[in-house]
This record gives structure tokens, sequence and C-alpha cells, in this order.
């Protein structure tokens, strides 16, 4: 069995663009199957049933953040352990997460269960959809350990370097939720509800597979000392770099679930088309989104193996990357916005909810490369584990978007939600740039 990664070993360019090309073909097909049921259940079921989901789904992205976040940023002490060759640390280093994210993911779905009903009054969710999306976020956490399990699961294998093992997994997935979508949607005639059952039966079956073939790759890694399956030390030191990144990775969900509020007060068809424009930046995104998370364990591998000059390599290569991925976007979300707006809403039958969709989807197309040079910088501070500025700016990102969203929008129009978007994403970069710059990263090796 290798134990050197080519993230260690290969051309730094090279390397961190095929290891983030599968989590980017990945993720893509995670927000596919995330926009089927938005797209099966407004074509199929109605604007109402759309605007449910999509009340609904800004809720459910922060707990989805909170597994990715969590999972990237344990899993940065796991990176370094596999670059220092520390192999039987490396395998309690996964061992203690697991533990710990079954735990949290259990007591996460309890507190959904009982709070989803006040936080939907509160983000003043319309009545006319209000019992859809309480239907859809019932049946969703009754799942979330599963899909927090699953994301939390495929943290570990791109840790590992293995980041084509949950490409294949989520296109099996993908396949699977849109065709469950379909079936219960359609013929069952379940409505909201059969698109909540089909992404929980989809990842529930998903997670289990994902559990098995990890534990049968760590089992390839051979170790003649014992492994110690939950690590004490290993837990507060990888909490410590967790929650910046939960709150980082949860900056755009949380910052959506709070400016949702403001978009509410515009009604439901505005709220329709506020949900498809979102579901469409969540899919553009994922370039940047996962060059930043390839950038982060890029930076913890090497970091580990002391190649810092490579990080440095690699991070100029980043820019590269997330400039090409920019400027494709701004050609789609200009030339192309009418027909993937229509996917989810008909201009004919809704022109409120298609303008609005629209609207908020051009606008922010123009600025996706802020997000990108900003992810690819929080990458590299949240690889090393330097997280208290990162987590300083990402907070600030989320301050911009709220008070700009909920002050501006009720005076000056609706537009002002989108308005804030590259604002805190800038603003964001700028604050990891300067720090990034100062070169104090380079002393946080967390593996001794």
């Amino acid at each position: 069995m290798k134990t050197r990664s080519d993230l260690i070993t290969q051309k730094p360019g090279k390397a961190l663009f095929m290891f983030a090309l599968p989590m980017i073909i990945g993720n893509m097909f995670q927000q596919f199957y995330n926009m089927a049921d938005s797209i099966i259940v407004g074509q199929l079921v109605g604007e109402d049933a759309l605007a449910a989901v999509g009340a609904s789904y800004s809720f459910t992205t922060v707990f989805i953040m909170i597994a990715i976040g969590g999972g990237i940023g344990a899993s940065v002490l796991t990176s370094q352990y596999l670059g220092a060759g520390k192999l039987k640390e490396m395998k309690s280093s996964v061992y203690t997460f697991l533990i710990t994210f079954a735990v949290l993911s259990t007591l996460l779905a309890t507190l959904g269960l009982i709070v989803n009903p006040f936080v939907l009054r509160l983000l003043k969710t319309p009545e006319n959809i209000m019992s859809d999306a309480l239907l859809y976020l019932q049946i969703y956490f009754v799942g979330l350990p599963f899909m927090f399990m699953y994301n939390i699961l495929s943290s570990d294998f791109n840790a590992l370097g293995k980041s084509s093992i949950p490409l294949a997994l989520l296109i099996f997935s993908s396949i699977l939720n849109i065709v469950l979508d379909i079936w219960m949607v359609g013929p069952l005639g379940l409505g909201v509800a059969g698109a909540a059952l089909a992404t929980v039966i989809a990842q529930g079956i998903s997670a289990l597979i994902s559990l098995f073939l990890l534990l049968r790759l760590l089992r390839s890694y051979k170790t003649t000392e014992k492994i110690q399956i939950f690590n004490r030390n290993m837990f507060l030191t990888g909490t410590k770099i967790a929650i910046p990144s939960i709150i980082q990775q949860s900056i755009v969900s949380i910052g959506m679930l709070l400016t949702q509020s403001a978009v509410n007060r515009f009604g439901s068809s505005a709220l329709a088309g506020f949900s498809a424009g979102s579901r469409l930046e969540s899919l553009c995104i994922v370039p940047m989104i996962a060059t930043g998370n390839a950038m982060s364990t890029f930076t913890a591998q090497n970091l580990g193996a002391g190649q810092t000059e490579r990080i440095k390599k690699g991070y100029r290569s980043a820019y590269i990357i997330i400039t090409a991925f920019g400027a494709a976007l701004i050609l789609i979300s200009q030339l192309f916005y009418e027909p993937v707006i229509s996917a989810f809403v008909d201009k004919k039958s809704s022109l409120q909810a298609f303008e609005t969709g629209v609207s908020y989807f051009r606008f922010t197309g123009l600025f996706f490369s802020f997000l990108g040079f900003k992810a690819i910088t929080d990458g590299i501070l949240r690889g090393s584990g330097d997280v208290k500025v990162y987590m300083l700016a990402n907070l600030i990102n989320l301050t911009i978007r709220v008070a700009v969203a909920q002050l501006c929008s009720p005076v000056w129009g609706i537009e002002f939600v989108w308005y804030a978007v590259p604002m805190g994403w800038a603003v964001n970069y700028l604050i990891s740039l300067f720090w990034y710059r100062t070169g104090n990263w380079k002393k946080n090796i967390l593996v001794k």
C-alpha cells in the first residue's frame, strides 16, 4: 500500500487540480440531486410546493454545512498524519471523529425536529406553504444522521487523497435520488413528502456503502500497533479546527437562512424565484468551494511533510483554476439564464418568480470568482489549523450579507438581498489574504 499521497509528490498545480476535479464533479452531482427536488416538485406539483421546498432548503443546508465543515476541519489532522507517514495516528483520528459526529448528528436531528416550526415562523414563511415546509423538514430530520455521516465519510476519503471514491458514490446516490423523486412525487403522488423521502433514502444507502468502503480502505494501511478507537487529545485538537471550519462552510447557508426572512416579505412568488436562483448559485459555486476544500487537504498533507514551498506553488495554481471557472460561469449566467431558470419556474404562469430568479442569478454570476479567491485562501488557513483570523473573516462576511439584506431591501427593494453577496465575499477574501501573507500559517504544524 502506497503511504505517500500524490498531493505530496506530484507537481503542485497538477496534483491540486487532479485531486479537486473528482470533488468538483462529485459535488456537482450532489447539487444536481438537491436541485432535483425543486425541479421535479416545481414542475409536477406547482409554485407553492417549490416555495415550500425552498423555504426548507436554507434551513436544511445549515445542517449539511455543519457536517461538511466539521468533516473538513477534523480531517486536517488526518491529512497531516498521513503526510507525516504516521499511519497508526491517522487511523485513530478517523475513528475518533466518526464516533464524534455520529453522536453529534443524532443530537442535531433531535434539535431540528423540535425547533423547525419555530424557525419557519421566525423567518416569516408564508402561511400558504407552511404545512408543506413543516412536513418536508420533519422527514428530513428523521434521516439527518445518515445524511450527516455520508458527508463526514466523504471528507475522510478526501483527507486520505481518495477523492474518486466519493465521486462514484455521489453519482450513484444522485441517480437513485432522481429516480425515487420522479416515482414518489409523480405516480405515488406524495408531493413534497416524496421529495424529502427520496433524498433521505438515497443518502442513507450511500452512507452505509461509504462506511463499508472506508473501513476496508483503513485496513489496507498496514500497522502493527493497537489502534486507539477514541483519542481525547485528537478530539480536542480536531475540534479547535472543526469549529471555525463549520462556521466557514456554513456562512453561505446561514446567510441564506437569515436573509430569507427579507425575501419572505415579498411573498411566495418572490420566494419561489429566489429559491430557483439560490439553487443555481449552489451549483455554480461548487468548483470554487471544492477547489478551496482541495487546497485545505493539499496544505495539511504538505505541511505534515514539511513542504511549505509546495503549498505556495499550489496556491498560485489555484488562482488560475478559479479564474478559469469564474470566466465560464460569467458566460453561463449572462447568456443562458433563461433556460436554466425555466427548469424551476414557468415564465408564463409565474412571471414574478421567473424575473426574481433571473435577477438574482445574473447578478451573482458576475462575482463567483470572489468566492473562489476567498475559498482557496481560507483553505490554506484551515489546512494549517491557523483558524482565528479565518473565522473572524467569515463572520464579517456573514454580518455584511445579513445587515445589507435586512436593512436595505425593505427600503430599496429585494435586489439588495443579492447586492450584499459579493460585498461579503470580497471583504472576507481581503482579510484572509492579508493573514496568509503574514506567513503565520507555516508555523502551525499540528503533528509532531
